[in-house]
């Protein structure tokens, strides 16, 4: 990653995460798609009104795993071989320890915060049912994802494809088991996940143990080493609280959406999910930036940042502009695949032509902000992104929404603030290469004389 044409590494490194990525929501949609067809419309906007929430709960803490790719990234740069060993080891025992803390807090505050999003009467058991069980399942999608991060950090993107595909695979034939064949819906899907977020977690567990090299895991060494604990919360807590705000920001967009009643929600879930595949596969750009500008940040080569910054803008905008519009072009298609009501179907239109569409927008933001994170600057697009897009959206639903109650102007919300925000974004990244540069040169000067 420190040397040799970028844009060529760049795409051989992502192709293995975006096809990571939408594997995930291939049996995620499976979930959906599943419990709409055979468990109602109902089941559908239950599961579906549940994503906001999940991602407030999971996210915050899931962003550590960005603090542990950047450390490991940095330290592989630097050859720094120990540091790497201490992190793994740190991750390993801070991914279990918060994915149990926030399995007892997303049980415990599950149906509570869904009555104050006003989720409505005919979906409200239903969801919390979702919820709950779905929890059970966070401390193994933490040790996944953290063992995941450790992996793609040393250029390894291809075992972590191989763990969630089979783990998906076995989602998929328990949803059809479950939901078909036992009528277990929503509660079927939900034990369906959790079972297959152990599976993953449990290959990627036995890959590092397997592991030769600094990577490998020895149980009887974990141990949380407070400098690199130290480092990944550095990184990773201010990513995790912008995908926190960003939930928030959602779950308030999730209620008004919620007002219009469970069709609306139906619909809008569905379109959701689809838009889902244009953002992980933005994001699977997003997270090769990071590791790439953290190497090269390590080994000291900054002259390359800059390409690095600008190939991975031109090819998450390709993608998000191929895929984003090609969906909504075949969104009637799609969305029959998740409930074939013709107004659901309509109410998911009129959000992907919204929302799917300018969806290259948000991948231009989150690169900006990888390439930040990889140098080691992660507070300030974390409070950047909180002020520019949650904050914006959360005044835009007070403000605009308010006075024009529609969902078309609800939709709206996401593409201004995610320009709004990528403006700031490329401001701060600017003043900081200046700064990193300018520092460059005053250490060759002072070495000189």
């Amino acid at each position: 990653m420190c040397s040799g044409p970028i844009l060529g590494q760049l795409i051989v490194y992502t192709l293995p995460i975006i096809l990571s990525g939408v594997l995930q929501l291939l049996y995620n949609a499976a979930d959906v798609i599943v419990v709409g067809r055979y468990a109602g419309y109902t089941a559908l906007a239950a599961v579906g009104s549940t994503g906001s929430l999940i991602n407030l709960f999971v996210n915050l803490f899931l962003g550590l795993s960005i603090g542990v790719s950047v450390a490991v990234a940095q330290s592989y740069g630097a050859q720094d071989y120990d540091a790497i060993f201490e992190t793994v080891h740190t991750a390993i025992c801070t991914a279990a320890i918060v994915g149990v803390l926030v399995c007892v807090l997303g049980v415990v505050a599950a149906r509570v915060v869904l009555e104050w999003m006003a989720c409505p009467a005919d979906v409200l058991d239903q969801a919390a049912l979702y919820l709950r069980i779905y929890f059970f399942g966070v401390p193994g999608t933490m040790l996944y994802n953290f063992g995941a991060g450790v992996l793609r950090a040393l250029g390894d993107t291809r075992r972590p494809l191989f763990f969630l595909t089979v783990s998906g695979l076995c989602n998929v034939i328990l949803n059809l088991v479950f939901v078909i064949r036992f009528g277990l819906g929503v509660a079927g899907v939900a034990y369906a996940t959790v079972i297959s977020q152990y599976m993953s977690a449990v290959l990627m567990l036995l890959c590092l143990t397997n592991a030769h090299g600094p990577q490998h895991l020895d149980w009887t060494r974990l141990h949380i080493y407070k400098e690199r604990l130290w480092f990944i919360i550095k990184i990773g807590l201010p990513a995790g609280l912008q995908s926190a705000f960003f939930s928030i920001s959602n779950i308030l967009i999730q209620s008004s959406v919620n007002g219009f009643g469970s069709i609306a929600m139906a619909g809008n879930a569905a379109a959701n999910n689809i838009e889902g595949f244009v953002y992980t596969s933005m994001n699977s750009v997003t997270q090769a930036a990071t590791t790439f500008t953290g190497q090269n940040y390590g080994a000291k080569k900054y002259d390359r940042l800059g390409r690095i910054c600008l190939v991975s803008i031109a090819f998450t905008s390709v993608v998000g502009i191929v895929m984003g519009n090609g969906f909504y072009l075949l969104g009637r298609s799609l969305l029959r695949f998740y409930n074939p009501d013709p107004a659901v179907i309509d109410y998911g239109m009129l959000r992907m032509s919204v929302v799917c569409t300018t969806h290259f927008l948000c991948g231009i933001m989150e690169i900006l902000v990888s390439a930040m994170r990889g140098m080691g600057h992660s507070l300030l697009p974390m409070l950047v992104t909180v002020a520019g897009a949650c904050g914006l959206r959360i005044l835009w639903v007070y403000t605009v929404f308010a006075q024009n109650p529609t969902l078309t102007t609800l939709y709206i919300s996401y593409p201004v603030s995610w320009i709004v925000t990528a403006a700031i974004h490329l401001i701060c990244l600017l003043l900081i290469r200046r700064k990193l540069f300018s520092n460059e040169t005053l250490m060759q000067n002072s070495l000189i004389s």
